[in-house]
């Protein structure tokens, strides 16, 4: 079960955030509708108290299909393929004609068989005529059915992997997934490979069901007609059978499907681990090549190739036990499909020995016979399919699960959440009341109430481990646990740039233009850009498709993610050690040039260096108590006109601001004439 309990971020990006986040609003919740993704009530998701661990994880494995159908049949709902019913029809008919055909190809076969034995050339000539359009038209039509039944899987693959991926992105849920419990490790894999098997599989499953059971039910009445009953003599006492081959077809199908059934109970089980075994393999392998540079300057790849043998041997120790089921499940099959030809001819033997059956009536019986076996046989040849089915459904569905938790708690009043508005006036941020925790509601910081205004660089200081960067993150709406509010002034635009910025694949321009589309800005002004902050030289290699991730230092990254910040021109800038990899020097130019740059922006900063005071006008400061951060102190850098109570802590009664020391407002001052002759140097 997920242990998502929390309300996703949401954060104006643009001067359009507001509408944009409308229409990505509304497109999640049409996808939600789509694909039935509001949660199922709680008390269909969590199994009986009462029973025992081995119960309830056999009803989660239930539930599990039953999740997957929920959403999975959206395709042929409401809000599903408008072609969905149509091509669904069609393949049905297609189906019954087949059949159809089937059937005159057996009378044929009774038909050419009998002319064969009376040697009546013309109507074996005749025959042979009429043979030509029953193969062409059996053949266009498995054609056809192959056309619309592949088409369905590709239309319902892609109808439910695009509503999938639009609520696993919708909100930041692809980020929260990694912050809480629950069976939905390498989303990844299952929404590729799972959601592929899960969506092919049953269109094949149904698609053979039906033909088997037209099938079955046709040739029946062919067996029935053809066979009649069978009279043996046993002890002088005269036993008749009616219907003897179709009895026959039947034990003989129930027998090799009981046997497949029991064989092959395992199979499930084998599947779903093999499955996850291949998905934590690959996962390894990604996190080697994304993680190369680290590895490699640490020589940690003995120890990465120790991970990985042991993750591989994970692999090859189910296919092993995968490998054993298949072989059972093989020498079933195998001889059910070598006796299926041979029975009704022994069965038929006597009859035909006697005179009262024909040759064509002994073939069409063998032939109907075989149909027969075949239609009842199906578990026997699908039994494996059917089981790597089963496990990926309930691979994708465990992830659908833990969608539906972060959803259920979004809509939840057990755990409190962070609310984000818009502020009041002219103040460009405020936290009213704030408290950060986690999710199982442990205090990170407490309650606190801060103003922003436009303008100000303001440092978060403290010790690690004291919240800082938690409290960053809350600001930001990527945390959603705590208590009161954030408020940002609804016309102006939030960029933040982490430890680590994310660097797409694709060319350097579309990587210096992220989250912007890479035509949104000209050649000249990606190169003023990257000039100012140093990274001219790669301005030949804008149109280069290369793994930048790769191929950039750090501390060329960090300087890529503040020119990214000279394109987009944000009104309120969040740093969580965004100068972490840069010297000093490199770490000054920077702020520096943002100061210059962006003389009117908002910053707000997590860094630990104390240099960093220079380039900031105000510090608070968090220090780590039990029971949750506080903010203890909240001072001025630079000489102010008038003071503001900017801070008021919440610890059972509320306290006075801190003073703030002649000292420190002197050491502010000339730290901030340091900074301003910075930038008119610049």
């Amino acid at each position: 079960m997920s242990g998502a309990k929390f309300k996703p971020k949401s954060v104006s990006k643009s001067r359009d955030a507001e509408k944009s986040r409308q229409e990505k609003q509304s497109t999640v919740e049409v996808a939600s509708e789509i694909v039935g993704a509001a949660p199922p009530p709680l008390d269909l998701v969590e199994p009986d108290p009462e029973l025992t661990p081995e119960e309830a994880e056999q009803a989660r494995k239930r539930y599990l299909l039953r999740r997957f159908w929920i959403s999975a049949r959206g395709y042929w709902g409401r809000g599903g393929d408008r072609l969905a019913w149509p091509y669904t029809i069609g393949l049905l008919v297609l189906i019954v004609v087949n059949v159809g055909f089937q059937y005159g190809i057996n009378v044929w076969n009774r038909a050419i068989f009998d002319a064969l034995e009376q040697r009546d050339a013309r109507t074996v000539y005749v025959l042979s005529a009429v043979f030509v359009p029953l193969v062409l038209g059996s053949g266009s039509l498995v054609v056809a059915q192959v056309f619309l039944r592949m088409t369905i899987q590709r239309r319902w693959r892609s109808w439910l992997t695009t509503a999938v991926i639009a609520r696993w992105l919708a909100s930041g849920r692809y980020f929260q997934l990694n912050l809480v419990g629950g069976d939905h490790q390498n989303p990844e894999a299952r929404i590729t490979e799972d959601l592929r098997i899960a969506t092919e599989s049953p269109v094949d499953f149904i698609a053979g069901v039906i033909n088997a059971f037209l099938s079955a039910s046709t040739f029946i009445v062919v067996l029935w007609t053809i066979g009649g009953a069978l009279t043996l003599t046993i002890a002088g006492s005269t036993v008749t059978i009616p219907g003897f081959l179709v009895i026959t077809a039947v034990l003989y199908a129930a027998i090799t499907s009981t046997s497949m059934a029991v064989i092959g109970r395992h199979f499930v089980h084998l599947s779903e681990e093999k499955n996850q075994a291949e998905a934590e393999f690959r996962y390894t392998l990604t996190r080697v090549r994304e993680n190369g540079e680290s590895i490699a300057l640490l020589g940690g790849e003995e120890e990465e190739r120790s991970g990985i043998d042991k993750t591989f041997a994970h692999v090859l120790r189910q296919w092993a036990l995968l490998t054993g089921q298949h072989m059972r499940t093989a020498l079933v099959s195998q001889g059910a499909s070598l006796f299926a030809p041979v029975v009704p001819v022994l069965l038929c033997a006597p009859k035909f020995l006697e005179g009262s059956m024909t040759l064509g009536q002994v073939m069409q019986a063998a032939s109907a016979f075989a149909i027969v076996q075949g239609a009842f046989g199906w578990l026997v040849d699908n039994y494996p399919r059917l089981a790597n089915w089963n496990a990926c459904a309930r691979r994708i569905a465990s992830l659908m699960m833990s969608l539906d938790g972060l959803e259920r708690a979004e809509q939840s009043n057990t755990l409190g959440r962070i609310k984000r508005g818009e502020t009041a006036g002219d103040a460009m941020l405020s936290l009213n009341n704030l408290s950060v925790s986690l999710d199982d509601g442990t205090a990170v910081v407490k309650e606190t109430k801060v103003v922003i205004e436009p303008g100000e660089r303001v440092l978060v200081a403290g010790e690690s481990g004291s919240g800082k960067s938690t409290l960053v993150r809350a600001i930001a709406g990527l945390w959603p646990w705590g208590g009161g509010s954030v408020n940002i002034h609804a016309d102006r635009r939030l960029f933040m740039l982490p430890q680590r910025p994310y660097i797409p694949t694709g060319t350097l321009r579309r990587a210096v233009a992220y989250p912007g589309a890479a035509d949104r800005w000209t050649l000249d002004k990606i190169k003023a850009a990257l000039d100012k902050v140093g990274l001219d030289y790669l301005n030949d290699k804008l149109d280069d498709d290369a793994p930048w991730d790769q191929t950039l230092s750090g501390g060329e990254k960090q300087r890529l993610a503040f020119a990214r910040l000279l394109l987009h021109s944000p009104d309120i800038i969040v740093l969580d050690e965004a100068t972490s990899a840069l010297d000093e020097k490199s770490q000054d130019k920077m702020m520096e040039m943002i100061v210059h740059e962006l003389p009117k922006v908002t910053i707000i900063s997590v860094a630990h260096r104390a240099e960093l005071e220079a380039f900031h006008s105000r510090k608070i400061t968090l220090e780590r108590r039990e029971g949750g951060a506080k903010l203890v102190s909240d001072i001025d850098l630079v000489q102010r006109k008038r003071r503001r109570n900017l801070l008021v802590r919440f610890m059972g009664r509320r306290r006075a601001v801190p003073k703030r020391s002649h000292d420190l407002e002197q050491n502010g001052a000339a730290r901030d004439k340091k900074v301003k002759s910075a930038g008119r140097a610049w």
